[in-house]
């Protein structure tokens, strides 16, 4: 009972708070949560489909509504209102959870409910596997359960191997531990599904409903829904109101969207002045009296976030390591959280006007990215790819097949002809930028965090990189984002970061590194020409251009547009994925902004709402005369990748529509 005396020792502590989100319930606050949490919780509902973007439009388009009042309609149509798939989305996720049996006196005994996060990891409660040789003994059943018709089902039983990888924290009460392939050598998840479990926030606000699936006293797999809301948030632990039982230890507790908010681990019991739990006619609880007796008024889970940073933490040789980063990107324990890995770059040639070169054994500038073949397109139109950063390892040849495939991809949907990869022309600057910019790295290099070691250093390029951070949070819905808050600077742009990734699900680490490339290019005037200097190598003398840019590259696009030749003619511009649409962005273009480029017939904007260097999007309502533009759904994870972009056909269709022309009719 340590686990339960600790629950209802925290249920006493936190009676002030969640007396008060009471109160304000019985004010009219159906969600009684802070304004962060809200705004928050509410950006991962649409921007996660959890929620249709036309049911939040049509619940708050009636009305005058200050942000407090919007999140609490949209929070509450996302409440009341569920779609079919909730049915068969809590059934997949149901799959995921299994019985833990010990064997005693010839007898195997139900102790508690585990469920899988990934292919082949189990995540259960502390007490009820201790230690690596608990764990080695106990069988773990999955589908034991009742069919549709209500008759028991035949259960699949795995062991664990905990002698291979086996974590556990008593404070936390969570343990961690690998299951064992069955006869057929199949791992558990690809039988049974695994619950993507994410380290952000947003998942869950006061009075909000939670869901559990568990085997409640050992009995046969069982479900809790709805008439159960969380009340109250500690920093390790979450408190909610639901119909559960002692045997659903190790259970996951689920939001609507069926995502893991927490692992339930207590019941919370009613307790007098002296701290002793009570029974149910208030008279102590003693030893034997058995959990039945017991009051209980609430229940405890271990936030999910808070046990993934434990873990992020633990100092695991590489083997122990890797079977974490099978839990996948949004746990922050994959690659992405690794630092940035300096490049090998050739040494520099003698400054040329101020610029660093990057040449040949010769001293001969190199020419950088895959021309187009000749006579591409008719040989009067050309197609051009402008990539964004962080390419420097990557092969241009490939990048230029990448980029065709997704936009072949696109073509394929909208009815339109696909392209030939070697008929495109592939600018590469990515070796040109880096090299630019290490004597700004060299300034910034110190025993930080990842995320502050790819910030630039001290100077105006670090002022503006932390400029674009908070205007992004702020566009994003972050509360007081803006650099003349109380808070410091430093607190200001960390948070800023925080929220853009809880708020988009790309790593933080991965926001950073591309805001302060962004910042480097428009702050430093020696980066920039390095940059555009690179990019002209390849560009065409005359022609019709087809530019197709991403990221920085819509940065470098627009700038270039002041430096092409006059003989070319810019038939059609498309910026995807664009920072464009930050103030502290345009301001910096060569030409300025925002106003649409003279010499762009046409342009077109791609943006997705879970991407955050497109968080200032969409752009038509800011730039003057702006340009066409479309949202797309882009997968979670990959919401700032070009491949995805271009293989939308809405994106792909002003594209293919200018080639059209360019290819011969038959004869």
């Amino acid at each position: 009972m340590r686990q339960t005396r600790a629950a209802a020792e925290r249920y006493r502590w936190s009676g002030a708070e969640r007396d008060e989100a009471w109160r304000r319930h019985e004010r009219g606050e159906a969600f009684p949560d802070s304004p962060e949490m809200l705004a928050a919780r509410t950006a991962r509902l649409i921007q996660r489909n959890g929620l249709p973007v036309e049911a939040a439009l049509e619940a708050t388009r009636t009305d005058a509504l200050d942000q407090p009042q919007m999140y609490e309609r949209i929070l509450g149509v996302a409440k009341d209102l569920q779609s079919w798939s909730f049915l068969p989305r809590g059934a997949r996720a149901a799959r995921t959870v299994a019985r833990i049996c010990v064997a005693e006196n010839g007898r195997e005994l139900p102790i508690g409910t585990g469920f899988l996060v990934s292919p082949r990891l189990l995540l259960t409660n502390h007490h009820v596997l201790p230690d690596a040789t608990a764990a080695g003994a106990v069988i773990v059943e999955f589908d034991a359960q009742v069919t549709v018709d209500n008759i028991p089902e035949v259960s699949r039983r795995f062991t664990l191997a905990p002698d291979a990888f086996f974590v556990a924290d008593a404070a936390l009460d969570f343990a961690l531990v690998l299951v064992s392939p069955d006869a057929d050598g199949r791992q558990a998840g690809q039988t049974f599904g695994w619950n993507r479990l994410s380290v952000q926030t947003g998942k869950l606000v006061i009075g909000e409903p939670v869901n559990i699936v568990g085997h409640p006293s050992g009995r046969l797999k069982e479900i809790s829904i709805r008439e159960n809301r969380l009340e109250a948030r500690l920093d390790d632990f979450l408190q909610y109101q639901t119909d559960t039982e002692p045997g659903s230890s190790g259970s996951p507790v689920f939001n609507d969207q069926w995502e893991v908010t927490a692992l339930h681990h207590s019941g919370v019991p009613r307790t007098d002045d002296q701290g002793r739990i009570l029974r149910r006619d208030g008279q102590p609880w003693r030893e034997g009296d058995g959990d039945d007796a017991v009051d209980w008024v609430s229940n405890e889970g271990v936030r999910i976030s808070v046990i993934l940073k434990h873990l992020a933490a633990l100092p695991l040789d590489e083997a122990r390591r890797a079977y974490l980063t099978e839990m996948g990107p949004e746990s922050g324990l994959g690659d992405a959280t690794a630092p940035r890995v300096a490049v090998t770059v050739p040494p520099p040639a003698s400054p040329v006007d101020g610029l660093v070169i990057e040449t040949d054994a010769r001293g001969t500038p190199l020419r950088a990215g895959v021309p187009a073949a000749p006579g591409a397109f008719g040989g009067s139109r050309h197609v051009v790819f402008l990539h964004g950063r962080g390419q420097e390892e990557e092969d241009p040849e490939q990048l230029r097949r990448y980029w065709a495939a997704g936009l072949n991809g696109g073509l394929t949907r909208a009815g339109l002809a696909t392209i030939t990869p070697g008929d495109v022309c592939f600018p590469f600057y990515a070796r040109q930028l880096l090299l630019a910019m290490q004597p700004m790295e060299a300034l910034s290099r110190s025993p930080r965090g990842a995320v502050e070691a790819v910030a630039p250093g001290p100077g105006s390029t670090r002022q503006l990189y932390e400029q674009l951070i908070i205007e992004a949070a702020g566009r994003a819905g972050m509360p007081g984002a803006r650099p003349g808050s109380r808070e410091g600077l430093g607190d200001s742009v960390r948070r800023g970061l925080s929220w853009l990734a809880d708020t988009t699900d790309l790593d933080r680490l991965l926001i950073a590194a591309i805001f302060a490339d962004v910042a480097a290019y428009l702050d430093d005037r020696q980066v920039r020409e390095a940059v555009l200097g690179c990019v002209l190598q390849e560009m065409p003398r005359a022609g019709r251009l087809v530019l197709v840019s991403h990221s920085l590259g819509t940065v470098v696009a627009m700038d270039l547009l002041t430096r092409l030749d006059p003989a070319v003619e810019v038939e059609l511009l498309v910026t995807a994925g664009s920072p464009l649409g930050l103030d502290s962005v345009h301001r910096r273009l060569l030409a300025g902004g925002p106003h649409r480029p003279d010499r762009v017939a046409r342009w077109f904007n791609a943006w997705c709402p879970l991407d955050p260097v497109a968080i200032g999007c969409p752009l038509s309502g800011h730039w003057a005369g702006g340009p066409d533009e479309v949202a797309v759904a882009n997968p979670v994870g990959k919401a700032h990748d070009i491949e995805e972009y271009l293989a939308h056909p809405e994106v792909a269709q002003p594209i293919g529509a200018a080639l059209a022309a360019a290819v011969p009719a038959p004869a």
